[in-house]
């Protein structure tokens, strides 16, 4: 079990990670924030049920969860003339091939690959938060990383 202090202390600093990830799955600004914030609340309510050893992972997959929950709720089929359309990049932003391939990637292999090599999660957090095997981890990572050099045509891209 963990005291409150502690716990509010690992959620505070957590945050903006999970944040990226939730933004990184549901790619929209307003449900990553709900997807972070019904997280932490659901969290909050079974902090009795948490270990400090496995506290980030337990509450990784808590959000991620709800990441899910939002999916589900907003699975639903808009008509083609409803659809807005894809605002044009700023011609300044450098990053936007990089964006677009990450986005573009799996969803299997983005998550592990960006709370890898942006959020600094070992292949065993992200085997407690995904709720599957370090080596599945480990061959998701594998595969993202070889998607990524073959979508963004650059051999020499490195990770980490």
């Amino acid at each position: 079990m963990i005291d409150e202090a502690t716990f509010v202390r690992e959620a505070e600093a957590m945050l903006p990670g999970l944040y990226r990830l939730s933004m990184s799955i549901l790619r929209a600004q307003a449900d990553a924030q709900d997807a972070v914030q019904q997280g932490m609340l659901r969290a909050w309510e079974r902090r009795a049920q948490a270990r400090e050893a496995t506290l980030r992972g337990w509450m990784t997959r808590i959000v991620i969860n709800e990441c899910r929950n939002i999916q589900r709720r907003r699975m639903r089929v808009v008509p083609a003339e409803r659809m807005p359309e894809r605002a044009a990049p700023d011609p300044g932003e450098a990053l936007f091939p990089l964006r677009e391939a990450i986005e573009g990637m799996p969803e299997k292999l983005r998550t592990p690959l960006l709370m890898r090599c942006m959020e600094g999660y070992s292949e065993k957090e992200i085997a407690v938060a995904l709720g599957v095997p370090v080596t599945t981890v480990k061959s998701r990572i594998f595969r993202g990383k070889k998607w990524f050099r073959e979508q963004f045509g650059r051999s020499e891209v490195t990770f980490e």
